[in-house]
C-alpha cells in the first residue's frame, strides 16, 4: 500500500446497512401498495429455500474468515486473501448469501416492489462497496490479489 493510503476499502456504508436500506423501502411501499408477484403458496417455498440456501453460504463464510483471522468489517483492514471454504466458489460469498436472504424474504412477503429494487441494490453494492473493496485489495495485496480474480469468479 502507499504511504498515506488508508488502510481500509472505503466502502460507502456498511453492506447490511445497504440491504437493509433497500428492503425497509421496499416493505414501505408494500405496505402501502401492496403487489404480489407470484401465487401465495410458491412464494413461501421459495423464500425458505432462499433463505436456507444463503445460511450455509454465510456461516461458511465466517468460518472460513475466521481461520483467517481476518475480519468481515469492511470498515477494518484485511490482513489476508481468504482462499478457503465458500471463497473457493465466489470472492463475495457473504454478499451472495446476503442476496439470497434479501430474495427470500422478497418471495416470503411476495412483494414485487422489494424484488424490482434488487436491480439498485446491486448497483449499490457492486460500485459502492465491491468495486472499492476489489481497489483496495488489488492495491495491498497486488498480484496475490489479482491472481486470485483470475481463478475465483466474483459471485458464483
Amino acid at each position: 500500500m502507499q504511504e498515506g493510503t488508508p488502510d481500509k476499502a472505503g466502502v460507502i456504508a456498511l453492506p447490511p446497512l445497504i440491504y437493509g436500506v433497500a428492503l425497509g423501502l421496499g416493505l414501505v411501499l408494500h405496505v402501502i401498495f401492496p403487489i404480489p408477484f407470484l401465487p401465495g403458496t410458491l412464494t413461501l417455498w421459495l423464500g425458505i429455500l432462499l433463505i436456507a440456501a444463503s445460511i450455509p453460504i454465510a456461516v461458511s463464510a465466517l468460518q472460513a474468515l475466521g481461520r483467517a483471522q481476518t475480519t468481515f468489517d469492511a470498515r477494518k483492514p484485511t490482513t489476508v486473501i481468504v482462499t478457503d471454504g465458500v471463497f473457493l466458489f465466489s470472492r463475495n460469498p457473504m454478499y451472495l448469501a446476503a442476496m439470497l436472504l434479501y430474495l427470500g424474504i422478497a418471495s416470503l412477503i411476495n412483494s414485487l416492489w422489494i424484488l424490482l429494487l434488487v436491480l439498485p441494490l446491486m448497483v449499490v453494492i457492486q460500485r459502492g462497496v465491491v468495486e472499492r473493496e476489489e481497489q483496495y485489495l488489488e492495491r495491498k495485496f497486488g498480484e496475490e490479489y489479482l491472481s486470485h480474480k483470475r481463478r475465483i469468479r466474483r459471485w458464483i
